[in-house]
């Protein structure tokens, strides 16, 4: 999948003895990548679609910055400077950043887990297992409120990185690493708002009167407007407070059915999206760490 357009692009101009008058090509690649991230950020909804499209977009800026890194004009620039402060910043950021990912990743399994276990209880008919879904989903929020305050706090962290007026491509390589480094904690914001996301469960009395069964196809048309945790919870909410006659439990079960295993999908395809993302952690530390220890 590829990500939105990008905004307009604020491409380095970068001075050195092999780059005389112009930024590296890599350089440029990667500002193009932040862009369009920047544009994912502000005009995304948040769906498992659109997050994966942001963990794909992510990716191929770490390839860019990994290419960036190879280069030995980069090389050199570190090692002359792998004394200065920026450098404990990228692997303080880098560990961090990977527990972040790991927890989310643990968030993400666990979700799966419990959203296999309800959709086996509704093909048994068997309502049984809703109520531990949604006791589980308001834990799960505490867990991920807490990661977003994680997030939030290294994002304050961010600071504009110094120049290095004797070496203009080490400056493009530390604004490079900064950028790299804000917008995979927003990718990873969208992606914990999104494993959070739900809707108000609604009263008894407005359950009663939008959930009977002469109003489910009207009710389907606005849960197409939602994104796939949101389609779950509003399903499920009837069935928690057992309103419902025979046929209409049923009905909504097969509902629910539905909505699961799209959930479920969704759940799979941002985990391999975050692997992804956790692979290029690992692998832009171990080639930084690499460098500075030639």
């Amino acid at each position: 999948m590829t990500v939105s357009p990008s905004m307009p692009e604020n491409r380095y101009h970068v001075r050195s003895i092999s780059l005389p008058s112009r930024s590296h090509p890599l350089a440029v690649r990667a500002e193009e990548e932040i862009n369009k991230l920047r544009s994912w950020e502000t005009s995304s909804t948040s769906t498992s679609e659109t997050i994966c499209i942001g963990l794909g977009g992510l990716g191929n800026l770490y390839n860019c910055v990994q290419d960036f890194l190879q280069l030995p004009l980069t090389q050199q620039s570190i090692a002359h400077h792998q004394q200065e402060k920026w450098v404990e910043e990228v692997l303080d950021g880098s560990v961090r950043l990977l527990d972040v990912c790991c927890e989310t990743k643990a968030i993400l399994s666990s979700i799966k887990e419990q959203v296999q276990a309800l959709r086996f209880a509704l093909r048994r008919r068997s309502s049984l297992k809703v109520d531990a879904y949604i006791r589980y989903r308001k834990k799960a929020k505490k867990d991920i409120t807490k990661l977003l305050g994680t997030l939030k706090r290294m994002d304050d962290k961010c600071v504009t990185p110094p120049l290095f007026d004797q070496d203009q491509h080490l400056s493009v390589m530390v604004k490079m690493l900064r950028d790299l480094r804000a917008v995979t904690i927003s990718v990873l914001t969208a992606t914990s708002t999104f494993l959070s996301s739900s809707r108000p469960t609604p009263s008894k009395w407005s359950l009663v009167s939008k959930l009977m069964h002469k109003e489910l196809v009207a009710c389907e048309g606005a849960i197409k407007q939602m994104n796939e945790f949101e389609n779950v919870d509003v399903n499920l909410s009837a069935l928690s407070q057992h309103m419902l006659d025979k046929n209409a439990e049923v009905e909504r079960m097969q509902v629910a059915q539905k909505h699961l295993e799209a959930l479920e999908l969704g759940v799979v395809q941002v985990e391999a999206g975050l692997e992804c993302l956790f692979r290029r952690l690992i692998q832009i530390r171990v080639s930084f760490l690499n460098i500075l220890s030639c």
